[in-house]
């Protein structure tokens, strides 16, 4: 996920401020099943600071102890974490260490890309061998053709090596959550969706203007009608829950959604508030698109019981996840074999 990697990314710039070194550490291939899946990462310090996870906390202890002679001797080097006989995930994860030093201009390009909602991509080189020191690398491409590393090596020595392999990974942009209104229940959703790693903009009611405090985690708080709102600002990586607590403004906000590519369109209310909203949308408009009006989620949430204002965003946060990753949401416990489909 782009915004783990952005966290890394911003502790390894405040190590450097203060002198401390940091290694990467990268899940690059695994045998079996395991917690989480290649493409995790975690950053440590010189120091004994932990920032992200590979796992759900079971190894980090042990890549942390075995980072220290990359520390030392700055040359990376792949590990192997066998889960089979101490967690019963039934995995082998293969672990990329490497020195993680970040240049200006690095910087540069990967907050442009943060900020123009580019893809990112990462590839890394390395061997299925346990502490198998070599030249081993990860290395970041944007969209712009250009490329960085984090260390001083050469990806001529390495890809010319026998048996190296490579790990390819495309970081789409932040997720993106637009929520439209301003009360309480808005402010829960907007703190949980923040826990996610979601990028957060909320619009709030002319009438009742609210700041950018009102809204812990939110990028941005603004407020403005149906008519000011500009639609062109979302893009296919984002979701929009209307909680107006106003039908007539929901109303105008999704006659401004039609020409989005939005899977999910929250709206708060009722089912008959919901079939109101669908007659009086094909009212206005007779050529709405079909395929529009099924992305449009009202009453929003899926049905787990949610009473207080944080279980209604747990309910809403989760029927989102389960829209764009394209899962119909099951207990568990009633699937056999693997939870996740081999990619």
């Amino acid at each position: 996920m782009v915004h783990e990697f952005k966290h890394i990314v911003q502790e390894a710039i405040s190590n450097q401020a203060l002198g401390v070194k940091s290694v990467l550490a990268t899940v690059v291939d695994l045998d079996g099943s395991s917690y989480r899946h290649p493409g995790v990462r975690m950053l440590f310090s010189s120091e004994g600071k932990i920032t992200g996870a590979v796992s759900g906390g079971c190894v980090e202890k042990e890549v942390l102890r075995r980072a220290q002679s990359v520390f030392e001797t700055g040359q990376s080097k792949i590990m192997t974490y066998d889960g089979r006989y101490r967690l019963g995930c039934e995995g082998v994860l293969y672990i990329l260490l490497e020195p993680f030093e970040v240049s200006n201009e690095f910087k540069s390009s990967f907050f442009n890309a943060l900020e123009e909602r580019a893809s990112i991509s990462i590839q890394a080189f390395y061997k299925k061998e346990d502490e198998c020191v070599g030249v081993f690398y990860s290395q970041v491409l944007f969209s712009d053709n250009k490329s960085f590393t984090f260390s001083n090596i050469s990806e001529k020595d390495a890809s010319l090596k026998k048996d190296i392999k490579i790990f390819k990974q495309e970081l789409p942009p932040c997720f993106k959550l637009l929520i439209v209104g301003g009360e309480h229940d808005a402010v829960k959703l907007c703190k949980s969706a923040a826990l996610l790693g979601w990028e957060i903009d909320v619009i709030t009611s002319i009438k009742d203007p609210k700041q950018l405090v009102d809204f812990p985690g939110a990028k941005s708080v603004s407020s403005n009608t149906p008519e000011g709102f500009n639609a062109d600002i979302i893009d296919s990586e984002s979701a929009v829950v209307l909680m107006t607590h106003n039908y007539a403004q929901d109303l105008r906000y999704l006659l401004k959604l039609e020409k989005t590519n939005l899977q999910y369109i929250g709206v708060l209310g009722s089912a008959k508030r919901r079939d109101q909203l669908q007659n009086d949308l094909f009212d206005y408009n007779p050529e709405l698109n079909e395929g529009f009006v099924n992305n449009i989620y009202s009453p929003a949430g899926l049905n787990i019981g949610a009473i207080t204002p944080e279980e209604i965003a747990l309910s809403i946060l989760s029927e989102i996840l389960a829209t764009i990753r394209n899962k119909k949401p099951i207990n568990l416990k009633t699937i056999s074999g693997k939870i996740h489909a081999q990619s």
